[in-house]
């Protein structure tokens, strides 16, 4: 019987002979990523240094000018405690009419004698610089923009910290992009990672940072996803740099009594979620609305820009001060100024329930609406802020508002307000920002707690929907496509199934000279031709270079040459050539690096016979047609 056995397996290959298959992956994937890669985390690093330049600035500032002054502490979120010990001073509520106008006033100053570009909330000019600005920031900008706000925010302004520190990330990635000679697209990127280093630092939220760098560019639903990898990068330097002088702890923290009432429970929940998600759609398109309304407002004013700012810090004290004394001087009204973080801290901190739901729910809706005025008072006027972070405290606010509502007539749905002032924070922004994935990460990071991503997710994603076609920030744009950043991009995806070969006559009869042509021939030669250029070949019809208008009438200034130069003298022989199969977006970059009108198309890689020219006039009648539909016809 013939024995049938299997044959031995073969010998596994050595351990150690897949190592140079990985190096050679391992360079040929990271090497041409390496310069970026580096280059991001050194943005980071510096967005990081100036968070915390910035937090001290604004620190200091208030202690002396709000608490020293008018003797008002605002209160902390529990992840940031003052960095002075505040003294037991009486508030002076009448100086907060004062000390607002003289931080306007400085900071209008400043802004508009040095840079006009820091004025506003900075993430917005941030944003254009990306669309329209080829990622180019002027190096003082960001200098210009941390004193500013530091000064706005530090005497009472209502404004964010988050446009200031992006302002700054974004400004250094558009220096080290001009340092290091990169290419705009790359320059580009490096800036929106600056603006996402930027937020993970002033927010302790790398993740969301990263999104929001790549998210904040547009109002759709669109990422920019080649500032994803970078950002995160960026986003992680920044984050450990802050981390290193502040701690690790959330900006907000909750008490344990507090995360026990977190988190999803019960379908049922879903619709006071759902009335909380309709509820900040509308305060969203209140907030964007009455912003913008008043930037025109003082944008009509007759008065010097620089005083400008001034005049809105009087109407934000007026505001703080009127609610103040309206609510029997209770100090939870006057944060209104400033950052206001201090009254969402208060809420997550609550460990039992409040004696008086009503009237808190009140105190907090009030906030909410006068935070609302107090930053188009402020940051419409011309002074110096982001917008963000007043959106955390509308939101949140306002879902707090809402919660404590609900839990006083169905306890049930609503077992702590804190869930709502959470919520309410992610979905009032991604409303009001067209930012729902990269807000619905942020609250998360800034609270340290992930309990509540599925209500989260419910109220972005509906707030968002819900949400008209005004934003916050006024550069952004529609949708990649329409981005002036990406518009060459979207020209080659049209013209890529387009061929040089489907613009060649089928017997070309191709104009060209020899190098002995003279001036005179060559004149006459392009006079009678319907191209910018003429190819320069041998007898026997190969390619030697090319004749460009330009140069030629350049050279027929001088009369006393037109027997002297000949075509060999006058053609450009590092001109790029094309070949019949080559694609047309090929075809538009080389036009585009080259700088010429014409190009000479070749018979192949082993044929220098010049068999026709393409034009760049022809590029664009070609994406026109296939835009609209029209068939392609040859040149």
């Amino acid at each position: 019987m013939q024995d049938h056995a299997t044959p031995p397996p073969a010998p596994s290959p050595h351990p150690l002979r897949w190592l140079p298959e990985f190096w050679g992956l391992g360079q040929q994937r990271l090497r041409p990523q390496v310069r970026m890669m580096g280059l991001s985390l050194l943005v980071g690093v510096v967005a990081g240094l100036g968070a915390i330049a910035f937090y001290i600035a604004c620190q200091l500032t208030a202690h002396y000018a709000l608490g020293g002054i008018a003797g008002y502490q605002p209160h902390h979120p529990g992840g940031e405690p003052p960095l002075l010990a505040a003294a037991v001073r009486t508030l002076r509520p009448w100086w907060l009419l004062v000390v607002p106008v003289a931080g306007g006033l400085l900071s209008g100053l400043l802004v508009y004698k040095l840079a006009p570009e820091a004025e506003g909330h900075g993430t917005d000019a941030a944003i254009a610089a990306f669309h329209e600005g080829q990622g180019v920031i002027r190096p003082r900008v960001p200098l210009v923009k941390l004193v500013a706000s530091a000064v706005t925010i530090g005497t009472g302004g209502s404004g964010g910290r988050e446009g200031p520190i992006a302002q700054i990330g974004a400004g250094f990635g558009s220096l080290v992009g001009k340092l290091f000679h990169l290419q705009p697209a790359q320059r580009r990127i490096l800036m929106a990672a600056g603006v996402g280093a930027g937020v993970a630092a002033i927010f302790r939220a790398p993740l969301a940072g990263a999104l929001f760098a790549a998210e904040i560019l547009y109002r759709s639903t669109d990422f920019e996803s080649d500032v994803i990898v970078p950002a995160a990068l960026a986003s992680t330097a920044a984050y450990c740099t802050f981390g290193l002088a502040f701690g690790w702890s959330p900006l907000f923290t909750l008490s344990p009594e507090v995360v026990a009432t977190l988190g999803f429970k019960s379908p049922s929940q879903l619709l006071a979620y759902l009335m909380l998600a309709l509820f900040m759609a509308a305060l969203a398109m209140l907030y964007t609305r009455s912003f913008y309304g008043l930037a025109r407002a003082f944008g009509r004013l007759p008065l010097p820009r620089p005083l400008k700012p001034a005049v809105g810090a009087f109407g934000a004290g007026l505001v703080a001060v009127a609610l103040y004394i309206a609510f029997g001087r209770d100090q939870d009204l006057l944060a209104v100024l400033s950052s206001g973080y201090g009254s969402l801290q208060g809420v997550l901190s609550a460990s039992a329930p409040v004696a008086d739901d009503l009237r808190f729910a009140l105190v907090l809706l009030v906030i909410a609406l006068g935070k609302i005025l107090t930053t188009g008072l402020t940051i419409g006027s011309g002074g110096s802020g982001g917008v963000f972070g007043p959106s955390m405290v509308i939101g949140g606010c306002g879902g707090g508002a809402l919660g404590l509502l609900l839990r006083h007539f169905w306890p049930t749905l609503v077992p702590h307000p804190a869930s709502f002032v959470i919520v309410g924070m992610a979905g009032f922004f991604a409303a009001a920002a067209k930012t729902p994935i990269s807000t619905l990460v942020i609250v998360s990071e800034m609270t340290g707690n992930y309990s509540l991503l599925l209500p989260a997710l419910w109220v972005c994603t509906l707030s968002f929907l819900l949400s008209d076609e005004q934003s916050l920030y006024r550069s952004q744009v529609a949708s990649r496509s329409l981005s002036p950043a990406h518009r060459g991009d979207y020209v080659r995806d049209v013209l890529v199934g387009l061929s040089v070969g489907e613009f060649l006559a089928p017997e070309p009869a191709v104009v060209t000279m020899r190098p002995h042509d003279r001036l005179p021939r060559i004149l006459d030669r392009l006079n009678g031709s319907a191209n910018n250029g003429l190819p320069v070949t041998t007898e026997d019809g190969d390619y030697l270079g090319m004749l460009s208008l330009e140069d030629v009438h350049l050279a027929a200034r001088t009369p006393s040459l037109d027997q002297l130069l000949v075509a060999a003298d006058l053609m450009c022989t590092t001109a790029p050539t094309l070949k019949p199969d080559d694609s047309l977006d090929k075809a538009l970059e080389l036009f585009v690096l080259s700088d010429r009108t014409d190009l000479a198309v070749l018979e192949g890689e082993s044929s220098r016979r010049v068999v026709g020219i393409v034009k760049r006039v022809d590029i664009s009648s070609a994406y026109l047609r296939r835009v609209h539909g029209g068939p392609v016809e040859p040149a």
